[in-house]
């Protein structure tokens, strides 16, 4: 495997150094995911390094804080043979690719801060999973507010066993007082909070009552406007993705979904191969929110943006998976990953403030239907609301309604 990415006194020196089969043989591993040579000899050379400067053996079990100990001395000049100390964004490189190796050979020790509260939360996702039945969106959110407040309160060194209802309000008024999260998010987590301090009550784990002591700040749901995107941005951003590069046919097969569909990006992940019906020209979504499968039509647009990636730019042999990275490790794109790519693609045309992932697309989507005349009926469809009360907010919106209102002369009427 040296051979293939090094001249030959350069391979000789990585063949001869020690653990000379695994590191090769985690490189083959790298370059089966689609690794360029360039990366390929960084990662070599990062584990060359490492083993060298903590003379690794067989089966050594090493800690996050020897790879950092590690990567420091590599940093310094005479560890380099360079005249400059390496840059931090060198060294965190020279970390994670250690790290990497050493996860792959199972020989890095675990981290010894374990959560305080880790069994209890194990045992609170599988209730609400087995016994409950939520889906794994729902069990996300539930269980991250669970693992929030019980982190914040370990800070403070409270036992969940020792908790009292002023804990509890200290902990969510912290949150508000800090200014991050709106008033809509304050009351979700208290919501699910009082669900996890309910869970802890029946296991004796907490004292009585305290579920029911934890109000959630007041919130209408149509109490705010849909943020979305402006039409002419939205325009935009698609003309931004007009190249014949790969990452450029992904990401406006990506952004038609989002614009076209006003899918979530739930939905968009969860794409295969199979969910597009060529000859019926019909794309199968499974919605995990609502926890159904919808059939859109395949108008041409999208559809040929789609063929246009399959054929010239998604890898192939990883999966059936739609979306891809561009670079490797060659992996399916997730949830974060997509909101990234619309993020970027925004803030290249001048879109830095607001609301600025793909669900604010979902939004444009709607909007644009409600500023073409469609019913809350026909919108609600589309966006796959199952409640008419999800999609009456849109209502609050249409703006040519509301400013042919503001033109009335009125003068008449006081």
């Amino acid at each position: 495997m040296f051979e293939e990415i090094f001249l030959a006194p350069a391979a000789a020196k990585h063949r001869n150094a020690p653990l000379a089969d695994l590191r090769a043989g985690y490189l083959l591993q790298l370059k089966a995911g689609g690794a360029r040579r360039t990366t390929l000899r960084k990662h070599a050379n990062a584990h060359l390094n490492l083993v060298r400067l903590l003379d690794l053996r067989d089966h050594d079990r090493i800690s996050q804080n020897e790879i950092e100990t590690a990567a420091r001395l590599w940093a310094n000049p005479e560890g380099r043979r360079f005249d400059q100390e390496a840059t931090s964004k060198a060294k965190q490189r020279f970390i994670s690719h250690c790290a990497d190796l050493l996860h792959h050979l199972g020989w890095i020790e675990a981290d010894d801060a374990v959560h305080p509260c880790a069994t209890e939360l194990s045992t609170y996702e599988t209730w609400l999973r087995k016994e409950r039945g939520l889906s794994p969106e729902t069990v996300r959110g539930y269980c991250h507010a669970a693992d929030h407040f019980l982190t914040r309160i370990a800070a403070r060194g409270i036992l969940i066993g020792a908790l009292s209802i002023a804990d509890i309000d200290d902990i969510i008024g912290d949150e508000h007082r800090r200014g991050v999260w709106s008033r809509r998010t304050l009351h979700d987590y208290a919501q699910r909070l009082r669900a996890f301090i309910a869970f802890a009550e029946k296991r004796k784990w907490c004292r009585p009552g305290l579920g029911a002591g934890i109000v959630a700040p007041r919130y209408r749901v149509d109490e705010v406007l849909p943020k979305g995107i402006e039409r002419n941005d939205v325009e935009r951003l698609m003309d931004s993705v007009c190249g014949g590069r790969i990452v450029d046919l992904r990401d406006r097969a990506i952004l038609m979904l989002f614009t076209s569909y006003g899918l979530r990006v739930a939905e968009v992940a969860g794409l295969r191969l199979d969910d597009f019906d060529w000859d019926a020209e019909m794309l199968r979504v499974r919605c995990p929110k609502p926890g159904r499968t919808q059939l859109w039509p395949l108008s041409q647009e999208v559809g040929q943006a789609i063929l246009d990636y399959f054929q010239h730019g998604r890898p192939t042999g990883y999966g059936r998976a739609v979306f891809f990275t561009s670079r490797a490790p060659i992996r399916p794109l997730d949830r974060k990953a997509l909101g990234k790519i619309v993020r970027d693609r925004l803030a290249t045309i001048g879109v830095v403030t607001g609301r600025r992932g793909p669900h604010a697309l979902r939004h444009a989507a709607a909007q644009h239907l409600m500023d073409r005349g469609m019913s809350m009926k026909v919108i609600g469809d589309f966006l796959g609301h199952r409640d008419p009360s999800s999609t009456a907010i849109y209502a609050k919106v249409d703006l040519a309604a509301l400013r042919e209102a503001a033109a009335l002369e009125l003068e008449g009427l006081l």
